[in-house]
């Protein structure tokens, strides 16, 4: 039997938007991605390797790689047989170690071995679409972008804060509507929020600090 959708929930007001924020810059000043990375060029294929697969797995797996390689150079060096055994605990490892090489491969040959702080560019590199790039944007550099996971996703459209039926169509809704103070850190408390929180079958509604700033019609006791 098929999951029941959830009803559509009514658009949030900008002033219970701005409260969320506060409450959730309260509650965690300072988050930071929980993929562990060593600079931008193993952010870039820690997040890249994290497509349909947990940070913990990502993290497992790459534990041992950032100790050996930490550059484009590295990883080539390594080759695609070794960096296959490093990260064949992650889902489609096959096609991800093909897409880090072929990475590697145009980050040496066109921006000088370095990640570039441009998303078209870095849209361009294999394997990596727009939320890849808007993690590496955010996290490595500083720029206020917001990449949409399936828990951003979930988030807007469950409390109304950005009601869209694409990513792309809720990372605009959320560009527009968080407060210019937030934005660096937004997709951090939305991603956080809703892998501990707003759960996807059963969202923790009963010790939600942003309930009262919700509207999530089918709000739960737990």
């Amino acid at each position: 039997m098929a999951a029941k959708a959830e009803k559509k929930s009514p658009k949030l007001k900008q002033h219970d938007i701005n409260a969320v924020f506060d409450i959730l810059s309260g509650i965690m000043p300072e988050p930071k991605t929980e993929l562990n990375f060593v600079n931008p060029y193993t952010l870039l294929v820690a997040v890249a390797l994290s497509a349909q697969a947990t940070d913990v797995s990502v993290n497992n797996a790459t534990k041992a790689l950032f100790e050996k390689v930490q550059t484009p150079e590295g990883v080539l060096a390594l080759g695609v047989d070794q960096l296959k055994d490093h990260i064949k605990t992650i889902g489609l490892f096959n096609t991800k170690a093909k897409n880090v090489i072929a990475m590697a491969e145009q980050l040496i040959r066109d921006h000088g071995s370095e990640v570039p702080r441009d998303r078209d560019a870095l849209e361009k590199l294999p394997g990596v679409g727009r939320k890849t790039a808007n993690v590496v944007l955010n996290e490595a550099f500083g720029i206020p972008t917001i990449a949409v996971d399936t828990h951003i996703f979930r988030v807007g459209n469950r409390t109304g804060m950005a009601v869209g039926s694409t990513p792309l169509k809720v990372e605009q809704l959320l560009e527009m509507r968080v407060p210019d103070a937030f934005k660096k850190q937004a997709h951090h408390w939305l991603i956080l929020h809703g892998r501990y929180t707003c759960l996807a079958r059963k969202p923790r509604c009963g010790i939600c600090p942003i309930s009262s700033h919700c509207n999530f019609r089918e709000k739960t006791e737990a």
